[in-house]
Protein backbone atom coordinates (compact mmCIF):
# COMPACT_ATOMS: atom_id res chain seq x y z
CA UNK A 1 0.00 0.00 0.00
CA UNK A 2 1.39 3.43 -0.93
CA UNK A 3 1.49 6.57 1.20
CA UNK A 4 -1.91 7.67 -0.17
CA UNK A 5 -3.61 4.53 1.14
CA UNK A 6 -4.04 2.96 -2.31
CA UNK A 7 -3.20 -0.73 -2.46
CA UNK A 8 -2.16 -0.80 -6.13
CA UNK A 9 -1.53 -4.54 -6.25
CA UNK A 10 -4.94 -5.22 -4.74
CA UNK A 11 -6.49 -2.82 -7.25
CA UNK A 12 -4.71 -4.42 -10.22
CA UNK A 13 -5.76 -7.90 -9.09
CA UNK A 14 -9.40 -6.91 -9.65
CA UNK A 15 -8.80 -6.21 -13.36
CA UNK A 16 -8.44 -9.54 -15.18
CA UNK A 17 -7.64 -7.74 -18.44
CA UNK A 18 -4.30 -6.65 -16.98
CA UNK A 19 -3.06 -10.27 -17.05
CA UNK A 20 -3.09 -10.46 -20.86
CA UNK A 21 0.09 -10.87 -22.90
CA UNK A 22 1.07 -10.05 -26.49
CA UNK A 23 4.21 -11.48 -28.07
CA UNK A 24 5.13 -12.87 -24.66
CA UNK A 25 5.01 -9.39 -23.14
CA UNK A 26 2.53 -8.33 -20.44
CA UNK A 27 -0.01 -5.94 -21.91
CA UNK A 28 0.12 -2.36 -20.63
CA UNK A 29 -3.14 -0.45 -20.97
CA UNK A 30 -2.40 3.21 -21.63
CA UNK A 31 -5.58 3.49 -23.71
CA UNK A 32 -7.81 4.60 -20.82
CA UNK A 33 -8.95 7.94 -22.31
CA UNK A 34 -10.70 5.91 -25.02
CA UNK A 35 -12.28 3.55 -22.49
CA UNK A 36 -11.07 1.97 -19.25
CA UNK A 37 -10.77 -1.67 -18.28
CA UNK A 38 -13.35 -2.99 -15.80
CA UNK A 39 -12.97 -4.78 -12.46
CA UNK A 40 -14.41 -8.24 -11.92
CA UNK A 41 -17.26 -6.87 -9.81
CA UNK A 42 -18.59 -4.97 -12.84
CA UNK A 43 -18.50 -8.10 -15.01
CA UNK A 44 -20.23 -10.09 -12.26
CA UNK A 45 -22.95 -7.46 -11.82
CA UNK A 46 -23.75 -7.44 -15.54
CA UNK A 47 -23.91 -11.24 -15.65
CA UNK A 48 -25.96 -11.40 -12.46
CA UNK A 49 -28.52 -8.97 -13.85
CA UNK A 50 -28.88 -10.96 -17.08
CA UNK A 51 -29.32 -14.21 -15.14
CA UNK A 52 -31.59 -13.05 -12.30
CA UNK A 53 -33.36 -9.85 -13.37
CA UNK A 54 -33.45 -9.56 -17.15
CA UNK A 55 -36.79 -7.94 -17.99
CA UNK A 56 -38.31 -4.67 -19.10
CA UNK A 57 -39.45 -2.15 -16.50
CA UNK A 58 -42.82 -1.62 -14.79
CA UNK A 59 -44.11 -5.19 -14.97
CA UNK A 60 -46.14 -7.02 -12.32
CA UNK A 61 -43.62 -9.84 -11.84
CA UNK A 62 -40.35 -10.42 -9.98
CA UNK A 63 -37.70 -9.85 -12.65
CA UNK A 64 -39.37 -6.62 -13.77
CA UNK A 65 -39.61 -5.43 -10.16
CA UNK A 66 -35.88 -6.10 -9.78
CA UNK A 67 -35.23 -4.08 -12.93
CA UNK A 68 -37.25 -1.16 -11.50
CA UNK A 69 -35.19 -1.41 -8.32
CA UNK A 70 -31.96 -1.51 -10.33
CA UNK A 71 -32.88 1.69 -12.19
CA UNK A 72 -33.59 3.43 -8.88
CA UNK A 73 -30.32 2.12 -7.48
CA UNK A 74 -28.42 3.35 -10.54
CA UNK A 75 -29.89 6.82 -10.23
CA UNK A 76 -28.91 7.16 -6.58
CA UNK A 77 -25.42 5.77 -7.29
CA UNK A 78 -24.86 8.33 -10.07
CA UNK A 79 -26.20 11.07 -7.79
CA UNK A 80 -23.64 10.07 -5.15
CA UNK A 81 -20.88 10.17 -7.76
CA UNK A 82 -21.79 13.66 -9.02
CA UNK A 83 -23.08 15.23 -5.80
CA UNK A 84 -26.64 15.90 -6.99
CA UNK A 85 -30.21 14.72 -6.41
CA UNK A 86 -31.41 11.42 -7.85
CA UNK A 87 -34.12 13.17 -9.88
CA UNK A 88 -31.42 15.22 -11.61
CA UNK A 89 -29.85 12.13 -13.22
CA UNK A 90 -30.75 11.01 -16.75
CA UNK A 91 -29.43 7.88 -18.47
CA UNK A 92 -28.86 7.34 -22.18
CA UNK A 93 -26.84 5.41 -24.73
CA UNK A 94 -23.75 7.60 -24.39
CA UNK A 95 -22.63 11.18 -23.83
CA UNK A 96 -22.98 12.12 -27.50
CA UNK A 97 -26.57 10.90 -27.76
CA UNK A 98 -27.58 12.69 -24.56
CA UNK A 99 -25.91 15.91 -25.69
CA UNK A 100 -27.67 15.92 -29.05
CA UNK A 101 -31.01 15.20 -27.32
CA UNK A 102 -30.51 18.13 -24.98
CA UNK A 103 -29.35 20.46 -27.75
CA UNK A 104 -32.49 19.68 -29.75
CA UNK A 105 -34.66 20.48 -26.73
CA UNK A 106 -32.83 23.73 -26.00
CA UNK A 107 -33.02 24.54 -29.70
CA UNK A 108 -36.79 24.85 -29.39
CA UNK A 109 -36.22 28.11 -27.49
CA UNK A 110 -33.36 29.48 -29.59
CA UNK A 111 -34.08 32.67 -31.51
CA UNK A 112 -32.14 34.29 -34.37
CA UNK A 113 -29.32 36.36 -32.88
CA UNK A 114 -28.87 34.11 -29.84
CA UNK A 115 -25.27 32.99 -29.34
CA UNK A 116 -23.73 29.65 -28.34
CA UNK A 117 -20.11 29.39 -27.19
CA UNK A 118 -17.95 26.31 -27.75
CA UNK A 119 -14.18 25.83 -27.52
CA UNK A 120 -11.40 24.55 -29.77
CA UNK A 121 -10.19 22.32 -26.93
CA UNK A 122 -13.29 20.10 -26.79
CA UNK A 123 -14.27 16.69 -28.07
CA UNK A 124 -16.53 17.25 -31.07
CA UNK A 125 -19.55 15.79 -29.27
CA UNK A 126 -19.55 19.02 -27.26
CA UNK A 127 -19.14 21.10 -30.42
CA UNK A 128 -21.23 19.66 -33.25
CA UNK A 129 -24.22 19.18 -30.94
CA UNK A 130 -24.32 22.94 -30.39
CA UNK A 131 -23.25 23.97 -33.90
CA UNK A 132 -26.45 22.27 -35.04
CA UNK A 133 -28.39 25.11 -33.42
CA UNK A 134 -27.18 27.39 -36.20
CA UNK A 135 -30.14 25.89 -38.08
CA UNK A 136 -32.36 27.71 -35.57
CA UNK A 137 -30.61 31.01 -36.23
CA UNK A 138 -28.05 30.84 -33.43
CA UNK A 139 -24.56 32.24 -33.89
CA UNK A 140 -21.88 29.79 -32.72
CA UNK A 141 -18.68 31.33 -31.40
CA UNK A 142 -15.42 29.43 -30.82
CA UNK A 143 -13.11 30.18 -27.90
CA UNK A 144 -9.48 29.89 -28.98
CA UNK A 145 -6.60 28.16 -27.20
CA UNK A 146 -3.05 29.00 -26.21
CA UNK A 147 -1.07 26.75 -28.53
CA UNK A 148 2.05 26.67 -26.34
CA UNK A 149 0.32 24.78 -23.50
CA UNK A 150 -3.09 23.82 -24.95
CA UNK A 151 -5.09 25.86 -22.45
CA UNK A 152 -8.13 28.00 -23.11
CA UNK A 153 -7.41 31.60 -24.07
CA UNK A 154 -9.11 33.25 -21.10
CA UNK A 155 -9.20 36.75 -22.56
CA UNK A 156 -10.85 35.39 -25.71
CA UNK A 157 -13.41 33.58 -23.54
CA UNK A 158 -14.23 36.76 -21.62
CA UNK A 159 -14.60 38.63 -24.91
CA UNK A 160 -16.91 36.05 -26.44
CA UNK A 161 -19.40 35.95 -23.54
CA UNK A 162 -21.96 38.75 -23.80
CA UNK A 163 -25.62 39.54 -23.18
CA UNK A 164 -26.64 37.55 -26.28
CA UNK A 165 -24.96 34.34 -25.03
CA UNK A 166 -27.50 31.63 -24.26
CA UNK A 167 -25.21 28.68 -23.55
CA UNK A 168 -21.52 27.99 -22.94
CA UNK A 169 -20.37 24.43 -23.72
CA UNK A 170 -17.02 23.52 -22.21
CA UNK A 171 -15.05 20.42 -21.29
CA UNK A 172 -14.04 19.77 -17.70
CA UNK A 173 -10.81 18.26 -19.08
CA UNK A 174 -9.47 17.75 -22.59
CA UNK A 175 -9.62 14.13 -23.69
CA UNK A 176 -6.76 14.81 -26.12
CA UNK A 177 -4.12 16.67 -24.09
CA UNK A 178 -5.40 16.48 -20.50
CA UNK A 179 -5.93 20.21 -19.81
CA UNK A 180 -8.36 20.84 -16.93
CA UNK A 181 -10.53 23.93 -17.31
CA UNK A 182 -11.67 26.19 -14.46
CA UNK A 183 -15.31 25.23 -14.87
CA UNK A 184 -16.50 27.05 -11.74
CA UNK A 185 -15.01 30.34 -12.96
CA UNK A 186 -16.43 29.82 -16.46
CA UNK A 187 -19.84 29.16 -14.93
CA UNK A 188 -19.67 32.43 -13.00
CA UNK A 189 -18.91 34.36 -16.20
CA UNK A 190 -21.76 32.68 -18.05
CA UNK A 191 -24.33 33.07 -15.29
CA UNK A 192 -23.46 36.78 -14.99
CA UNK A 193 -25.07 37.28 -18.42
CA UNK A 194 -27.87 34.75 -17.84
CA UNK A 195 -26.33 31.97 -19.96
CA UNK A 196 -26.53 28.24 -19.28
CA UNK A 197 -23.40 26.10 -18.85
CA UNK A 198 -23.03 22.59 -20.26
CA UNK A 199 -19.99 20.60 -19.09
CA UNK A 200 -18.48 17.56 -20.78
CA UNK A 201 -16.89 15.69 -17.85
CA UNK A 202 -16.34 12.40 -19.68
CA UNK A 203 -12.56 12.62 -19.49
CA UNK A 204 -12.36 14.13 -16.00
CA UNK A 205 -14.53 11.73 -13.97
CA UNK A 206 -11.99 8.86 -13.60
CA UNK A 207 -9.33 11.31 -12.43
CA UNK A 208 -10.94 13.46 -9.72
CA UNK A 209 -14.02 14.15 -7.59
CA UNK A 210 -17.06 15.86 -9.13
CA UNK A 211 -19.32 18.25 -7.21
CA UNK A 212 -21.93 19.79 -9.47
CA UNK A 213 -23.23 21.95 -6.62
CA UNK A 214 -19.85 23.63 -6.18
CA UNK A 215 -19.41 24.02 -9.94
CA UNK A 216 -22.97 25.42 -10.21
CA UNK A 217 -23.10 24.23 -13.83
CA UNK A 218 -26.53 23.70 -15.35
CA UNK A 219 -25.76 20.42 -17.09
CA UNK A 220 -22.91 17.90 -16.91
CA UNK A 221 -22.39 14.68 -18.83
CA UNK A 222 -20.13 11.66 -18.39
CA UNK A 223 -19.86 8.05 -19.54
CA UNK A 224 -19.50 4.97 -17.35
CA UNK A 225 -17.11 3.23 -19.74
CA UNK A 226 -14.57 5.94 -18.97
CA UNK A 227 -14.71 5.22 -15.20
CA UNK A 228 -14.37 1.42 -15.14
CA UNK A 229 -17.92 0.53 -16.16
CA UNK A 230 -19.83 -0.41 -19.33
CA UNK A 231 -21.25 1.82 -22.06
CA UNK A 232 -23.85 4.00 -20.34
CA UNK A 233 -24.24 7.77 -20.73
CA UNK A 234 -25.11 9.92 -17.70
CA UNK A 235 -26.56 13.43 -17.78
CA UNK A 236 -26.91 15.70 -14.76
CA UNK A 237 -29.29 18.61 -15.15
CA UNK A 238 -30.57 21.08 -12.59
CA UNK A 239 -34.12 20.02 -11.77
CA UNK A 240 -35.64 23.30 -12.92
CA UNK A 241 -34.02 22.97 -16.35
CA UNK A 242 -35.07 19.34 -16.82
CA UNK A 243 -38.62 20.45 -16.01
CA UNK A 244 -38.51 23.57 -18.18
CA UNK A 245 -37.12 22.31 -21.49
CA UNK A 246 -39.29 19.99 -23.55
CA UNK A 247 -37.60 16.80 -24.78
CA UNK A 248 -38.63 14.87 -27.86
CA UNK A 249 -40.29 11.68 -26.64
CA UNK A 250 -43.04 9.16 -27.37
CA UNK A 251 -46.47 10.12 -26.07
CA UNK A 252 -47.07 7.19 -23.66
CA UNK A 253 -43.76 7.82 -21.87
CA UNK A 254 -43.83 9.57 -18.51
CA UNK A 255 -43.69 13.35 -18.54
CA UNK A 256 -42.11 13.46 -15.09
CA UNK A 257 -38.51 14.48 -14.45
CA UNK A 258 -36.13 12.73 -15.04
CA UNK A 259 -37.99 9.94 -16.88
CA UNK A 260 -39.22 12.24 -19.68
CA UNK A 261 -35.62 12.56 -20.94
CA UNK A 262 -35.00 8.81 -21.25
CA UNK A 263 -36.11 7.63 -24.68
CA UNK A 264 -36.93 3.97 -25.11
CA UNK A 265 -35.76 1.09 -22.96
CA UNK A 266 -32.60 1.71 -20.97
CA UNK A 267 -29.49 -0.49 -21.04
CA UNK A 268 -30.38 -2.30 -17.82
CA UNK A 269 -27.37 -4.62 -17.71
CA UNK A 270 -25.21 -1.56 -18.38
CA UNK A 271 -26.79 0.20 -15.41
CA UNK A 272 -25.99 -2.83 -13.25
CA UNK A 273 -22.36 -2.58 -14.31
CA UNK A 274 -22.35 1.18 -13.74
CA UNK A 275 -23.57 0.74 -10.15
CA UNK A 276 -20.83 -1.84 -9.58
CA UNK A 277 -18.22 0.56 -11.00
CA UNK A 278 -19.32 3.35 -8.65
CA UNK A 279 -19.34 0.92 -5.73
CA UNK A 280 -15.85 -0.24 -6.73
CA UNK A 281 -14.63 3.35 -6.37
CA UNK A 282 -16.52 3.80 -3.10
CA UNK A 283 -14.83 0.69 -1.69
CA UNK A 284 -11.44 2.23 -2.50
CA UNK A 285 -12.52 5.25 -0.44
CA UNK A 286 -13.42 2.95 2.44
CA UNK A 287 -9.97 1.35 2.27
CA UNK A 288 -8.18 4.70 2.09
CA UNK A 289 -10.08 6.01 5.11
CA UNK A 290 -10.94 2.96 7.23
CA UNK A 291 -13.30 4.52 9.77
CA UNK A 292 -16.03 2.53 11.52
CA UNK A 293 -18.63 4.12 9.22
CA UNK A 294 -16.63 3.23 6.13
CA UNK A 295 -16.10 -0.30 7.38
CA UNK A 296 -19.88 -0.69 7.65
CA UNK A 297 -20.33 0.90 4.23
CA UNK A 298 -17.75 -1.44 2.70
CA UNK A 299 -19.56 -4.48 4.08
CA UNK A 300 -22.89 -3.17 2.80
CA UNK A 301 -21.51 -2.51 -0.68
CA UNK A 302 -19.89 -5.92 -0.77
CA UNK A 303 -23.09 -7.65 0.34
CA UNK A 304 -25.26 -5.84 -2.23
CA UNK A 305 -23.76 -7.51 -5.32
CA UNK A 306 -26.80 -7.15 -7.55
CA UNK A 307 -29.54 -7.64 -4.94
CA UNK A 308 -31.39 -4.60 -6.22
CA UNK A 309 -34.71 -5.47 -4.61
CA UNK A 310 -33.14 -5.36 -1.14
CA UNK A 311 -32.08 -1.73 -1.39
CA UNK A 312 -34.80 -0.15 -3.48
CA UNK A 313 -34.86 3.61 -3.04
CA UNK A 314 -37.29 5.57 -5.25
CA UNK A 315 -35.80 8.75 -6.75
CA UNK A 316 -36.35 11.78 -4.55
CA UNK A 317 -35.01 15.30 -4.39
CA UNK A 318 -32.33 14.24 -1.96
CA UNK A 319 -28.70 13.19 -2.11
CA UNK A 320 -29.42 10.36 0.33
CA UNK A 321 -29.10 6.85 -1.05
CA UNK A 322 -29.36 3.24 0.00
CA UNK A 323 -25.73 3.51 1.12
CA UNK A 324 -25.15 6.21 3.75
CA UNK A 325 -21.69 7.77 3.45
CA UNK A 326 -21.11 6.53 -0.11
CA UNK A 327 -20.75 10.09 -1.41
CA UNK A 328 -18.00 10.83 1.15
CA UNK A 329 -16.24 7.56 0.32
CA UNK A 330 -16.29 8.40 -3.39
CA UNK A 331 -14.77 11.83 -2.77
CA UNK A 332 -12.06 10.25 -0.62
CA UNK A 333 -11.29 7.67 -3.30
CA UNK A 334 -11.09 10.19 -6.10
CA UNK A 335 -8.82 12.53 -4.15
CA UNK A 336 -6.43 9.65 -3.42
CA UNK A 337 -6.55 8.56 -7.08
CA UNK A 338 -5.91 12.15 -8.17
CA UNK A 339 -2.79 12.39 -6.01
CA UNK A 340 -1.47 9.01 -7.13
CA UNK A 341 -1.98 9.87 -10.78
CA UNK A 342 -0.26 13.24 -10.30
CA UNK A 343 2.85 11.32 -9.27
CA UNK A 344 2.57 9.12 -12.36
CA UNK A 345 2.18 12.24 -14.53
CA UNK A 346 5.29 13.78 -13.06
CA UNK A 347 7.31 10.66 -13.86
CA UNK A 348 5.92 10.25 -17.35
CA UNK A 349 6.28 13.84 -18.52
CA UNK A 350 9.67 14.53 -16.99
CA UNK A 351 11.14 11.25 -18.27
CA UNK A 352 9.69 11.70 -21.78
CA UNK A 353 11.26 15.15 -22.06
CA UNK A 354 14.56 14.01 -20.56
CA UNK A 355 15.05 10.62 -22.20
CA UNK A 356 13.40 10.60 -25.64
CA UNK A 357 15.12 12.75 -28.29
CA UNK A 358 12.90 14.31 -30.92
CA UNK A 359 9.75 14.03 -28.81
CA UNK A 360 7.32 16.97 -28.48
CA UNK A 361 4.61 17.04 -25.81
CA UNK A 362 1.43 19.01 -26.45
CA UNK A 363 -0.09 20.46 -23.29
CA UNK A 364 1.00 21.54 -19.82
CA UNK A 365 4.53 20.32 -18.98
CA UNK A 366 5.34 22.54 -15.98
CA UNK A 367 5.10 20.38 -12.81
CA UNK A 368 3.97 23.43 -10.85
CA UNK A 369 0.80 23.47 -12.98
CA UNK A 370 0.01 19.75 -12.95
CA UNK A 371 -3.10 20.44 -10.85
CA UNK A 372 -4.56 21.75 -14.14
CA UNK A 373 -4.00 18.56 -16.15
CA UNK A 374 -5.01 14.93 -16.03
CA UNK A 375 -2.41 12.17 -16.56
CA UNK A 376 -3.19 12.11 -20.28
CA UNK A 377 -0.17 12.99 -22.38
CA UNK A 378 -0.19 13.68 -26.13
CA UNK A 379 3.02 13.79 -28.14
CA UNK A 380 4.69 13.37 -31.52
CA UNK A 381 7.99 11.67 -32.26
CA UNK A 382 10.18 13.19 -34.95
CA UNK A 383 10.52 10.99 -38.00
CA UNK A 384 7.52 8.74 -37.23
CA UNK A 385 3.81 9.14 -37.85
CA UNK A 386 1.57 8.83 -34.78
CA UNK A 387 -0.03 5.76 -36.32
CA UNK A 388 3.34 4.05 -36.74
CA UNK A 389 4.42 4.88 -33.19
CA UNK A 390 1.14 3.49 -31.81
CA UNK A 391 1.51 0.38 -33.99
CA UNK A 392 5.08 -0.28 -32.84
CA UNK A 393 4.06 0.20 -29.22
CA UNK A 394 1.06 -2.08 -29.73
CA UNK A 395 3.25 -4.81 -31.19
CA UNK A 396 5.30 -4.57 -27.98
CA UNK A 397 2.19 -4.96 -25.81
CA UNK A 398 1.75 -1.27 -24.97
CA UNK A 399 -1.67 0.04 -25.98
CA UNK A 400 -1.89 3.75 -26.80
CA UNK A 401 -4.12 5.75 -29.10
CA UNK A 402 -3.24 7.85 -32.13
CA UNK A 403 -5.18 10.38 -34.23
CA UNK A 404 -7.35 13.33 -33.24
CA UNK A 405 -9.52 11.57 -30.63
CA UNK A 406 -12.54 13.48 -32.02
CA UNK A 407 -10.92 16.74 -30.86
CA UNK A 408 -10.34 17.77 -34.47
CA UNK A 409 -10.60 21.52 -33.82
CA UNK A 410 -7.63 21.14 -31.46
CA UNK A 411 -5.45 19.07 -33.80
CA UNK A 412 -6.22 21.50 -36.63
CA UNK A 413 -5.20 24.44 -34.44
CA UNK A 414 -1.97 22.65 -33.48
CA UNK A 415 -1.22 22.02 -37.15
CA UNK A 416 -1.05 18.23 -36.84
CA UNK A 417 -4.43 17.11 -38.21
CA UNK A 418 -3.25 16.48 -41.78
CA UNK A 419 -0.14 14.59 -40.64
CA UNK A 420 -1.82 12.00 -38.44
CA UNK A 421 -2.62 13.89 -35.25
CA UNK A 422 -0.98 12.82 -31.99
CA UNK A 423 0.04 9.80 -29.94
CA UNK A 424 -1.90 9.70 -26.67
CA UNK A 425 -0.80 7.90 -23.49
CA UNK A 426 -3.43 7.91 -20.76
CA UNK A 427 -2.62 6.83 -17.21
CA UNK A 428 -5.10 5.57 -14.63
CA UNK A 429 -4.90 4.41 -11.04
CA UNK A 430 -4.30 0.81 -12.14
CA UNK A 431 -1.11 1.86 -13.96
CA UNK A 432 2.33 1.83 -12.34
CA UNK A 433 5.73 3.50 -12.50
CA UNK A 434 7.17 0.20 -13.74
CA UNK A 435 4.83 0.35 -16.75
CA UNK A 436 5.97 3.90 -17.47
CA UNK A 437 9.60 2.75 -17.39
CA UNK A 438 8.82 0.04 -19.92
CA UNK A 439 7.12 2.61 -22.16
CA UNK A 440 10.27 4.74 -22.00
CA UNK A 441 12.46 1.77 -22.95
CA UNK A 442 10.33 0.95 -25.97
CA UNK A 443 10.05 4.59 -27.07
CA UNK A 444 13.83 4.92 -26.82
CA UNK A 445 14.20 2.04 -29.28
CA UNK A 446 11.54 3.49 -31.59
CA UNK A 447 13.30 6.89 -31.49
CA UNK A 448 16.54 5.24 -32.65
CA UNK A 449 14.65 3.64 -35.54
CA UNK A 450 13.40 7.10 -36.52
CA UNK A 451 16.90 8.38 -37.26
Amino acid sequence: MNALGLDIQRIRAQFSALTQTINNQPVIFFDGPGGTQVPGSVIDAIADYLVRSNANAHGAFATSARTDALIDSARTAAADLLGCDATEVVFGANMTTLTFALSRAIGREIQPGDEIIVTRLDHDANVSSWCALAERGATVRFVDINVEDCTLNWSDLEQQINERTRLVAVGYASNAVGTINDVAAITQLAHAVGALVFVDAVHYVPHGPIDVRSLDCDFLVCSAYKFFGPHVGILYGKHEHLARFQPYKVRPASNEVPFRWETGTLNHEGLAGMVAAINYLAKIGCQVSPSRENHLLYDLLKADAGKWETFRCPPSRSTSSSFPNRRAALVTAMRAIQQYEAGLSNCLISWLLEMIPGLTIYGITDPARFAWRTPTVAFRLEGQSPQMVAKMLGDRGIFAWHGNFYASNLTEKLGVETSGGLVRVGLLHYNTVAEIRRLLEELSEIAVLSK
